[in-house]
């Protein structure tokens, strides 16, 4: 494939801190950062939602559990098989290709839960008319379904917490999580969700998923496609490999400083055009703006930070570059500065107001503190 321009890595990383909301910060709803992003992770609310708020020019606190409820957003076992926000026009994009690899077919999986191939069907059957009359936390969908004669050996399993068992059921659409009940989690039908759009075919859902992805992450090379979508997903490299090839007449390349990188071929001008970002933005650990692209990413986590971001740390950017790390200290935001050269004192002191105010502190201000 002939390359169709040459940009810099900061234009790079400036276009896409624009996909991501972030340069400039987005004016949308919380389904509109959901939705852009592809998925927020939610292993911890109160990071994903930062993680949606700082995003947003307006926002406060408890709009993404009010996006839960309302239908918004919806919340899945996806990646990685951790939780996570998804949109429910889009999500299961991403849900079909976690299911892709079909692990409820695994012998382990069919000693264990004694549950055949054959079996799933009327099992996805059981479950969802389990929860025909709302949410159910999982002990009350174990007892739901131990009044089949055909499930009762599970009840144990539920009771302990159903495990992986339940994930491959919210990878199919069947249900994903409710809002929680007295600081439990529950399940839900998404088909009772009218904005659920169901899980696409693999085949349809793959070309998406690429499509989605360089839409908000590109420029990105077959590598960064292969780590989100095949290890963090379970689409496996043939099958991408055949999906990209089929959409290469969409797509154009990019030398990005001697690396071949693609994006989806309407946003080429747009990319060609951007201008480098020196903005500060202090993110939540996790975020999708290190994760999206890996941590093994050198353009965006430079090598001798990348341990502090696996340990999900939060991230301090400047132009998209990891430059250090923050904590919120009691009223104090404390910066550690790990970036070349000075700190940018007064632009951290900006972004510390910004999010000290979402965090709630006193006065809707921080006190920033660099070390």
């Amino acid at each position: 494939m002939d390359i169709d321009a040459s940009v810099t890595w900061a234009q790079a990383l400036a276009w896409r801190l624009e996909r991501q909301l972030l340069d400039p910060v987005g004016s949308g709803s919380v389904a509109d950062v959901v939705r852009r992003l592809g998925a927020v992770p939610s292993m911890d609310e109160s990071a994903a939602e930062l993680a949606v708020r700082v995003r947003r020019t307006t926002s406060r606190e408890g709009e993404l559990a009010d996006a839960l409820v309302d239908g918004e957003v919806v919340k899945a076992f996806a990646f990685r098989g951790a939780m996570h926000y998804l949109s429910p026009e889009e999500g299961g994009v991403w849900l079909a290709l976690r299911a892709a690899g079909r692990q409820w077919e695994l012998k382990s999986w069919v000693d264990y839960y004694r549950l055949r191939p054959e079996d799933w069907p009327e099992f996805r059957a059981a479950v969802r008319e389990a929860l025909d009359d709302g949410p159910l936390t999982i002990g009350e969908l174990g007892e739901a379904l131990a009044r089949h004669r055909a499930y009762r050996h599970l009840k144990p399993v539920f009771d302990e917490g159903a495990g992986t068992l339940v994930k491959p059921l919210t990878w199919q659409g069947d249900m994903g999580f409710g809002p929680p009940r007295d600081g439990r989690h529950t399940f839900q039908r998404l088909d009772t969700n009218p904005r659920w759009a169901g899980v696409p075919d693999l085949d349809e859902a793959g070309p998406r998923a690429i499509t989605a992805y360089l839409r908000s992450y590109g420029p990105a090379t077959f590598d960064h496609l292969d780590y989100y979508l095949g290890s963090g997903l379970s689409a496996g490299r043939k099958r991408l490999v055949g999906w990209f090839d089929g959409l290469l007449g969409r797509l154009a390349a990019v030398d990005v400083e001697g690396t071949t990188a693609y994006v989806v071929r309407d946003d080429l001008d747009a990319l060609v055009a951007a201008t480098p970002s020196q903005a500060v933005r202090m993110l939540p650990g996790p975020d999708q703006w290190v994760y999206g692209a890996g941590t093994k990413d050198v353009h965006v986590t430079p090598p001798a930070l990348r341990d502090l971001m696996t340990r999900k740390a939060n991230p301090v950017l400047v132009g998209g570059v990891l430059s250090g790390t923050w904590a919120r200290r009691g009223a104090e935001l404390v910066v550690t500065w790990l970036g070349r050269g000075a700190a940018p004192v007064a632009s951290l002191e900006e972004e510390a107001a910004r999010v000290g105010g979402l965090l709630g502190l006193p006065g809707g201000d921080a006190t920033l503190r660099v070390v």
